[in-house]
């Protein structure tokens, strides 16, 4: 029985993808423009060599970060809206030590990964606490919180950490030491962090799947009152996954300030926490399939800014798409157990 159902989830993820592809391809079609031709464009901005495809990387670390961690959130019921903000304050945390740190780079990268860490750690605990102690929603306390982070990034970039003469959009690059290396010219990624995403990925799925804390972080998502009854410690669960959550978008917010832009500027995040929450709808909260969702989104993302240059269209073309995608799975997903459901009934 079990094995039928994720046959049908299968088969209906992969009639979703055609379906999107196909009114996309539709919408092209109706504007004079070759699907076909589209999509070389694409492929050819992703991997047409080492550096496009090390730009594909360097978005697919901190997305496949926040998107791990809002696994483990969503896995537990909770709409951890708030990960932009903990990505910022990741990204704040990081920016400090660079700032500040003046000693080597074996000393100051750690240091700021780490420093990254808590940053997003403590930003999620606050959303974490303001739901289990105070009975503010998540999602409330996450946009809340988010519009916090960036009001405080404008703060410090504008006026604390500002550059000589001051009225500056970012805080000037940071000193060489405290920025992540490339891997070399003709690759420039850091394949520190991409090691670093990969064992986060392991350790997560294991512990979702084969550890008593999954278990209880499934029950909380399933029924928390009925799961507190059963002697699961529901509000630890909870504030354990904001806390890894946070982890992990800290991390990925210390990237984009140590790696991306190499300075920190007002909503460093990029809206990469927004789109993480729709990968982790596409994918069901199955931790297995994220990285592999997200190394595709962040290809299409990253090629489609050729579309510009090369055939006159808007490169949120790519968000059309991704949004149609997620639309259709979910669509499917709740036809599907709406069926199922009739089926018992009946």
């Amino acid at each position: 029985m079990r094995t039928r159902l994720g046959l049908i989830q299968l088969v209906a993820v992969i009639a979703s993808v055609i379906l999107s592809l196909s009114i996309s391809a539709l919408l092209l079609v109706s504007i004079g423009r070759n699907p076909l031709e589209v999509a070389q464009v694409i492929w050819d901005g992703s991997f047409s060599d080492l550096n496009r495809l090390a730009g594909v990387f360097n978005f697919w670390i901190p997305f496949t970060l926040a998107s791990l961690g809002l696994v483990v959130t969503f896995r537990a019921g909770l709409w951890n809206i708030g990960v932009e903000g903990q990505m910022m304050f990741g990204a704040i945390f990081a920016s400090g030590v660079a700032l500040f740190v003046n000693a080597p780079s074996i000393v100051t990268i750690p240091l700021a990964i780490i420093s990254a860490m808590v940053g997003g750690l403590l930003w999620a605990v606050v959303v974490g606490l303001l739901k289990t102690r105070l009975g503010v929603h998540e999602i409330f306390g996450g946009v809340a919180l988010n519009a916090l982070a960036n009001v405080f990034t404008n703060f410090l970039v504008s006026n604390l950490w500002s550059p000589a003469g001051g009225n500056a959009l970012d805080t000037g690059p940071f000193p060489p030491h405290a920025l992540l290396p490339e891997f070399s010219p003709t690759f420039t990624t850091n394949i520190t962090l991409i090691i670093l995403v990969l064992l986060s990925f392991i350790v997560l799925t294991v512990a979702l799947w084969g550890s008593r804390w999954g278990l209880e972080l499934k029950a909380t998502g399933k029924n928390a009152r009925s799961a507190l009854l059963l002697g699961v410690p529901t509000e630890r669960i909870s504030l354990s996954a904001f806390a890894i959550c946070g982890i992990l978008a800290g991390i990925g917010g210390a990237y984009r300030v140590l790696f991306t832009f190499d300075t920190l500027r007002p909503l460093v995040s990029g809206g990469i926490g927004f789109l993480a929450i729709l990968v982790v709808l596409l994918v069901n909260h199955q931790v297995i399939l994220v990285p592999l969702i997200t190394f595709i989104f962040a290809a299409v993302m990253f090629g489609s800014t050729r579309l510009k240059i090369r055939m006159q269209l808007d490169s949120s073309l790519a968000e059309v798409l991704q949004g149609l995608l997620v639309l259709l799975v979910m669509l499917s997903s709740g036809l599907r157990k709406r069926i199922e459901s009739m089926r018992q009934a009946g």
